[in-house]
């Protein structure tokens, strides 16, 4: 078992480090400033840096590259911001990849190619008001007519939702109970009968935008559906996936919260010396960089155990609550240690720490990656309305 880079994996974690770094930094200042997302030139950056799609398959247009060299590039990215980082993560782990796993092979050719393009980004669209958690108890439906479907309903919480110019729509798609009924379609924004709510005001993921989705008898192709009724399982095994790149951006939050507490407590003087003479400093340097490795391993091992398959439950849980949980200890022990200046808008300590917070909700919350733990460690579901 080798726990060492390849040599290409370290060129493109260097080459991303240094585009996020020295490219992308001013730039995620601004999104911070302005609650918008990255511009449409900047995607065309990314797509000519390869960034996009990296393990998308080449006839698609992305690079062929595995699940493990797309975390490494979010996480570099995610160390600047969640929102420098996000189309990376949509075209690597979200919603592109359930498109790419399931949908058609004309599907396929029309959307990907798009996306590794930096022309087209692809959310997600699964919560609603009354089904987050709960998700099988979704309304939204998607019913045939003829050689159409017709979406009604409504959807929430969809990162990147007003902004994306496709998403990956979870529906109700025939009268079965439960899981059995759901399904999921491809809408593109423009279509007829979309609509969206007032951009949502959140305490982090700024540039990250977000609002209600609308559909009145929205109708699309049947080649547009990515997974038939019955087929909630599969659409779950790729949100496999999506836990690791959540887990990968709460990884480069902390990751970057380490690194520059690292800097500062080496500089920064009290009662005539750096502080990182203290031994509770030095403590509190020890139980971070701790965390941070440990969070490192466990997604780097559900990755490379599923390879260019799709991750399993158990480790993709695993990594993306232990990372949820990390990123918000590390964040606020890294703001402690700088004091007012961790506190301050000026600079990006707090800023991780209200992104970091936010991954722990996205994507299912901290406490029901501990039910699917229990769930795969005993071999069943629970049923939580009995």
């Amino acid at each position: 078992m080798d726990f060492r880079l390849t040599e290409e994996q370290r060129s493109l974690q260097t080459t991303a480090r240094r585009f996020a770094v020295e490219q992308m930094t001013p730039v995620a200042r601004e999104l911070e400033r302005t609650a918008t997302p990255v511009p449409h030139e900047w995607l065309r950056r990314y797509a000519e840096m390869g960034f996009l799609g990296i393990n998308v398959a080449p006839e698609y247009g992305g690079m062929g590259l595995g699940n493990l060299e797309a975390l490494l590039v979010i996480e570099e990215f995610a160390r600047v911001s969640s929102a420098v980082a996000f189309p990376i993560f949509e075209s690597s782990v979200g919603p592109a990849r359930a498109i790419e796993h399931f949908a058609s092979e004309a599907l396929k050719r029309r959307v990907l190619p798009a996306v590794c393009r930096g022309d087209l980004v692809v959310a997600v669209a699964m919560s609603e008001p009354d089904a987050g958690s709960a998700l099988t108890d979704l309304k939204t439906t998607a019913r045939v007519e003829g050689d159409e479907i017709v979406i009604n309903g409504q959807k929430r919480w969809s990162s990147g939702s007003g902004h994306s110019g496709g998403y990956v729509v979870y529906c109700r798609m025939s009268d079965a109970p439960g899981a059995a009924g759901i399904g999921a379609m491809y809408v593109e924004k423009d279509t007829p009968g979309v609509t969206f709510g007032a951009p949502e005001q959140l305490l982090g993921f700024r540039g990250i935008p977000s609002a209600d989705m609308f559909f009145d008898a929205v109708r699309v192709p049947q080649d547009n559906v990515i997974v038939p009724a019955g087929g909630f399982k599969k659409l779950m095994e790729a949100f496999d996936l999506e836990r690791c790149g959540n887990a990968t951006m709460c990884l480069g939050i902390a990751a970057g919260a380490l690194e520059d507490a690292l800097q500062y407590v080496q500089e920064r003087q009290q009662f005539g010396k750096p502080i990182v003479d203290f031994q509770a400093v030095q403590l509190k340097l020890a139980d971070m960089t701790m965390k941070v490795e440990a969070t490192r391993l466990l997604i780097h091992r559900a990755a490379q155990n599923a390879s260019h398959a799709l991750p399993s439950m158990l480790e993709s849980s695993v990594a993306k609550c232990y990372a949820n949980q990390t990123v918000r200890e590390v964040c606020g022990t890294a703001l402690q240690l700088f004091g007012a200046y961790g506190y301050s808008t000026q600079f990006p300590m707090e800023q991780r720490l209200r992104d970091g917070w936010g991954w722990g909700i996205a994507g299912g919350t901290i406490d029901i990656q501990m039910i699917n733990i229990a769930s795969a460690l005993v071999g069943r579901r629970f049923n939580q309305r009995a």
